[in-house]
């Protein structure tokens, strides 16, 4: 026995890694190990022998594995000095001027759309991401048979078996700020909400999560000749060239009547030039707001009036500077947003110019 014990707490001490520690653990106490072996042993033996050698290979055997433990401790320990002496790294060095960052499309675009609607008398409204089956579908006058509220389109938070609440979207569309606002602040009232919005969707065009901004605006005698002019408005400072609308009678829940609304463009080479030429290009569906989502807003239909539209802020960005796949966007590649990135000190205004 004290052999055995000498043998392997030696064999321990002088390990030098952790597979020759398990080498040695197995030779010891694994299961064809050489104190497994003696345990075995004990069915030989008679009572009285038993009750002396049982307890001696335990306490051999909790000894061994207290050794290894300590053991493979200690060689972490030196593993991890080690480690942290070879990548250890002065954080008190300057930063290296190509490492400097930069602001990406998205943020960019978003700032600019902020600063012509804001010159438009538009103020900014923000909502939760998170809404309720209520503020995303019902208020928004969308049926329960309406495509948009399956599965297949919209993604629903877990709910236990049993539970009767109301059931929770990643919302859809910014739309859901826009009855929130009007809950809060009434009528007259010129918004636009811009923010993240979620959809079951992937492709070069689509991912499950982009950017959405919509925008409202009630009053006792707004009317379609007012959107027409705010968007082409928009767009023209957006993309510093006249830009002609045109309306195409379509169909929401939410708008009546209802438009899908195309910028004038051409196409060159497999690329769009806003602004000129003889084609048009879909960018946003819009129209009067329906007298049943001012009401849900609180809001008499019978004194206010007014439009409400939404676009795709990823698509502005992409028509704008020429990025071909919406997808790259959420990539996370550093080389890209060199590319297509923005100074983070050019923060754009009409004053002193939106373009890039």
């Amino acid at each position: 026995m004290d052999d055995l014990r000498d043998k392997y707490l030696s064999a321990i001490s002088g390990s030098a890694d952790e597979a020759t520690l398990e080498d040695i653990r197995l030779q010891a106490v694994g299961k064809k190990g050489e104190v497994a072996l003696k345990m075995r042993e004990l069915g030989k033996m008679t009572p009285e022998e038993r009750q002396i050698m049982g307890p001696k290979l335990n306490a051999l055997k909790d000894e061994i594995n207290a050794a290894l433990a300590a053991k493979k401790a200690a060689l972490e320990d030196a593993a991890l000095d080690a480690r942290l002496k070879d990548e250890w790294l002065d954080v008190s060095l300057p930063t290296r001027p190509q490492r400097s960052g930069s602001i990406h499309p998205i943020s960019r675009v978003s700032e600019e759309i902020y600063a012509i609607f804001a010159d438009l008398g538009f103020a900014v409204a923000e909502g939760p991401q998170v809404e309720s089956d209520w503020y995303n579908f019902d208020a928004l006058n969308i049926p329960d048979s309406h495509p948009a509220r399956q599965e297949h389109d919209t993604f629903y938070m877990h709910r236990d078996a049993g539970d009767e609440r109301p059931p929770h979207v990643l919302r859809t569309h910014t739309s859901p700020v826009q009855i929130r606002a009007m809950q809060e602040q009434g009528a007259p009232i010129r918004i636009i909400a811009p923010g993240r919005v979620y959809r079951c969707d992937y492709d070069q065009t689509h991912t499950p999560m982009f950017h959405q901004v919509e925008g409202l605006c009630l009053g006792r005698d707004v009317s379609m000749a007012n959107l027409k002019w705010v968007l082409e408005e928009f767009y023209t400072a957006f993309f510093g060239t006249k830009v002609k609308t045109r309306f195409r009678a379509s169909h929401f829940p939410f708008t009546e009547p209802s438009a899908e609304v195309d910028i004038q463009c051409s196409w060159q080479n497999g690329t769009v030039k806003v602004g000129e030429g003889d084609d048009w290009l879909e960018v946003l569906g819009s129209g009067m707001v329906h007298p049943n989502v001012l009401k849900a807003g609180g809001i008499d239909p019978n004194e206010y009036q007014g439009f409400a539209f939404g676009m795709g802020i990823d698509r502005l960005a992409m028509l704008k500077y020429g990025i071909p796949d919406l997808r790259a966007f959420f990539d996370s590649d550093l080389r890209w947003l060199r590319h297509y990135g923005f100074n983070p000190l050019g923060v754009p205004t009409l004053a002193a110019g939106i373009h890039g």
